[in-house]
């Protein structure tokens, strides 16, 4: 078993989670930049300045060992926000810190022990063999030459990269360059990492083999708190113990992944049926049971589609299933719906608007 990084080698359930220490502290931050203005306005206005709020009076708590999404649409403030935490950006306001240390006034400290991984493989020299790759970036880091070569196989076979392969980096896939980006990120052994969109380049084949690695082996086996930005819905709920969902430069809510699903989106399914009368559907409109009923069509083998709509939880659901099998539905499948990050931020900031309870 790879020790890449000195924190837990086992397995971090939530309850765990919940009780371990604050890895990521942030405190009412608030960055704006000043927002570039067309040539011909400039030339009329020339002392005018404006601005525009890429983080707003952020807060959030990450403890030591999670595994945390922030998810939203591109523009929403993610990105600052890891420049925040990498000590890139400093906040116009409120605080940050990283195991303890202030990301303004120790930020030495702070980038000894959090390492940030961009999905950028431009970075990567393309010429060169993995480990020659990591062996650049290892000199940089300042490992010495007595580790030098120990730490190199440590990395790749963390990441599951042969330390033997002498191939050039420009002949890898997609989903090992990213893994090769990974295994130069543990080179200092980072207690906290950043995942800026780390499956954005990659096939729906590659990204799960990636979000599958990213989850088992960096978070859970190795014990490492990894913070992860995404626009994609599947791969926050997939991943992440808690999720953040930001939208122009706000946190609009954030809760446990499995919760916060159940309190933000409808419990939409989708039933696979040989019936196409919807006598039995419509009853279960009549006793609340199901809140909306559509018709998706038939496939190629002759099973109708239905969408049902059940907001009352998995209880309602069974019911629902065990009433249309009573009225003699073939049931194939029935299973949930995801919904779309526009979806589901949509439905959030109606909850917020409407008074409702944050997730």
């Amino acid at each position: 078993m790879s020790t890449a990084l000195a924190n837990e080698n086992t397995a971090a359930p939530r309850e765990l989670i919940e009780t371990a220490p604050v890895a990521v502290s942030v405190r009412n931050v608030t960055k704006r930049f000043k927002v570039r203005r067309p040539f011909r306005e400039v030339l009329q206005r020339p002392f005018r300045v404006e601005y525009a709020n890429a983080l707003n009076d952020v807060s959030c708590e990450i403890r030591r060992g999670e595994f945390f999404g922030f998810l939203g649409a591109n523009g929403a403030g993610k990105t600052t926000l890891f420049k925040t935490l990498s000590t890139l950006v400093i906040p116009d306001r409120g605080s940050v810190s990283v195991e303890g240390y202030d990301v303004v006034r120790q930020e030495a400290e702070v980038r000894r022990i959090l390492t940030p991984v961009i999905a950028d493989e431009r970075s990567l020299r393309w010429r060169l063999s993995a480990r020659e790759n990591v062996r650049l970036f290892a000199i940089l880091y300042g490992v010495p030459a007595s580790e030098l070569d120990a730490r190199l196989d440590e990395v790749l076979e963390t990441v599951g990269l042969d330390p033997r392969d002498a191939k050039m980096v420009g002949r890898f896939s997609s989903g090992m360059r990213q893994r090769l980006l990974i295994a130069r990120a543990l080179i200092p052994r980072p207690r906290v990492l950043l995942l800026d969109e780390p499956t954005r380049s990659l096939d729906p084949v590659s990204a799960r083999a990636l979000r599958n690695f990213l989850k088992q082996q960096i978070c859970r086996t190795l014990g490492c708190t990894v913070l992860l930005a995404t626009h994609t819905s599947e791969e926050a709920f997939e991943l992440c113990d808690r999720v953040a969902i930001m939208q122009r430069g706000q946190i609009v809510a954030v809760g446990a992944t499995d919760q916060l699903v159940m309190k933000v989106t409808d419990e939409r399914y989708r039933l696979w049926t040989r019936t196409t009368g919807d006598d039995a559907l419509q009853a279960l409109v009549r006793r609340g049971i199901v809140s909306a009923l559509a018709l998706r069509g038939i496939d190629e083998e002759g099973w109708v589609k239905w969408d049902l709509d059940i907001p009352a939880g998995l209880d309602s659901a069974a019911q629902a299933v065990e009433y249309l099998v009573q009225r003699g539905f073939m049931v194939a499948r029935f299973e949930r719906i995801g919904v779309s990050l526009g979806e589901l931020i949509q439905r959030v900031t109606s909850r917020e608007e409407a008074g409702g309870p944050r997730a």
